[in-house]
């Protein structure tokens, strides 16, 4: 079976790649205008690095058994023109992964905040309690080499849903692809203005996915949410609701441990994460993991020792007063929840949390006012961005003073030079302090580990 891979360096496509190139008798090539690290170093080990960058639709053969097309392929993608003049058949990512796992039984978290996590938890405690999954989530998980995994053994698949688009070619969310048998959503707060232009619109990709759920299968649901309670109220008759929040827990010198009853007997187990949107994250996924027969103790105590997926809310560097992290939050929600978690877990230190606007949406000037009150409960509050960005997306320029009044409290300050900006948090004084820094991108150039230890004085 010969795959053929367009924009194979993609974070999620080179994954794919590395997955499919493992299965017996697969032949895996692919192609991309650029290649950046990881990917190119991961792919050049496993030999599966194109010879040369760019597209070049001459090795678009008859004797091509599939091509997956990536979201970063333009439509008039010359390969992709070949492909199709030859009616060789072309899958999208999501497209394709059903395809593999169509006779599995598939568990499917979505949602605006917390997917990955929550799909990382659920991945994390199959393996440790030897149950083979196949999967594709969105960040590294420790103990697991790859972020998708396809195999012709495993008897449940778990994905990360996302709603954005599948590919140039089919303009329905990702995640409609996929047919779950036990669907978790975590939340709605708007994102991808520039595909939902209207907050209903954006509810609707949602309600569409629940209407998607396998005969008889399960919606698990953040009952916290109206939306999501609102899509259970109307969801079909034969689909199980199964609604979550947080669960108790206590805080006790640092560690935070869960509370639960099973059985009869109560229960209270020490975790290395914390939070109210981890912990919530986890109960979504301890009631997915129970609809495949996990008791609440043996899920609890598999995630014990769970740190965390990478880059959410991962700790970077600590002291005997200080500590760092990083962290992906960018959107609204996850803002919010993140610098919520950091000062719950660490009430009596300084909060210093510095984010970026990276994305998209949260450089468009009509979005910025969801940013209102989201870093309210920092001590010291750093936002940045690159205007150069915003003019390379080709959207309307935004001031610093637009940035600061969108979210509204006298603590933000604002920066357009990084330089400017890291400047600033090496004045600061970190003793018994809590740095958070958050982006999708690097700030400009920033090593933020290095950063960070730089900073806190640990090198």
């Amino acid at each position: 079976m010969r795959i053929h891979f367009i924009a194979i360096g993609g974070a999620a496509m080179h994954n794919l790649a590395l997955a499919v190139a493992s299965k017996s008798g697969y032949t895996v090539t692919g192609s991309d205008d650029e290649i950046f690290d990881p990917a190119r170093s991961r792919l050049a080990a496993k030999g599966l690095l194109p010879e040369q960058t760019g597209w070049h639709p001459e090795k678009i053969t008859r004797d091509i058994d599939a091509i997956i097309l990536g979201m970063h392929a333009r439509e008039d993608n010359p390969e992709l023109v070949k492909a199709r003049e030859l009616g060789l058949k072309i899958y999208s990512f999501p497209e394709y992964l059903y395809e593999q796992t169509k006779d599995k039984i598939r568990i499917v978290v979505g949602g605006s905040h917390g997917k990955t996590t929550t799909t990382a938890m659920i991945l994390y405690a199959l393996r440790k309690l030897g149950i083979e999954a196949d999967y594709m989530v969105g960040a590294q998980i420790a103990g697991f080499e790859n972020m998708v995994r396809l195999s012709e053994t495993a008897q449940y698949a778990v994905f990360e849903g996302d709603e954005y688009l599948t590919s140039p070619l089919d303009l329905r969310s990702k995640f409609h692809l996929y047919h779950p048998h036990v669907a978790i959503l975590t939340g709605i707060a708007w994102d991808h203005i520039n595909v939902f232009p209207t907050f209903p619109k954006y509810v609707d990709t949602f309600r569409k996915f629940v209407s998607l759920i396998e005969p008889h299968g399960s919606y698990i649901y953040f009952d916290g949410d109206e939306n999501l309670c609102q899509i259970a109220a109307e969801a079909r008759h034969d689909i199980r609701r199964m609604p979550y929040n947080t669960p108790q827990y206590e805080v006790k010198e640092g560690i935070t441990s869960i509370r639960f009853e099973e059985d009869g007997k109560e229960y209270s187990i020490p975790l290395c994460v914390f939070g109210k949107h981890n912990l919530q994250n986890m109960h979504a996924a301890q009631l997915a993991c129970s609809c495949i027969g996990i008791k609440a103790l043996d899920f609890y105590g598999a995630l014990s020792d769970f740190t965390g997926a990478s880059n959410r809310l991962e700790k970077i560097c600590e002291t005997t007063d200080s500590v760092a992290f990083k962290d992906f939050a960018h959107s609204p929600s996850k803002l919010r929840a993140t610098i919520n978690a950091v000062r719950e877990q660490y009430p009596q230190k300084r909060l210093i949390a510095c984010m970026e606007l990276h994305t998209f949406s949260s450089l468009m000037a009509d979005f910025l006012p969801q940013y209102k009150g989201c870093m309210q409960e920092a001590d010291v509050a750093y936002v940045y961005f690159n205007p150069k960005v915003i003019e390379h997306k080709q959207l309307t320029p935004i001031t610093e003073e637009d940035v600061r009044n969108a979210f509204g409290t006298e603590n933000v300050m604002v920066f357009t030079d990084s330089k400017k900006l890291q400047a600033q948090l090496r004045q600061l004084n970190y003793q018994n302090a809590a740095l958070l820094m958050m982006t999708s991108g690097t700030f400009d150039g920033i090593n933020i580990p290095d950063f960070a230890h730089e900073l806190l004085h640990t090198k």
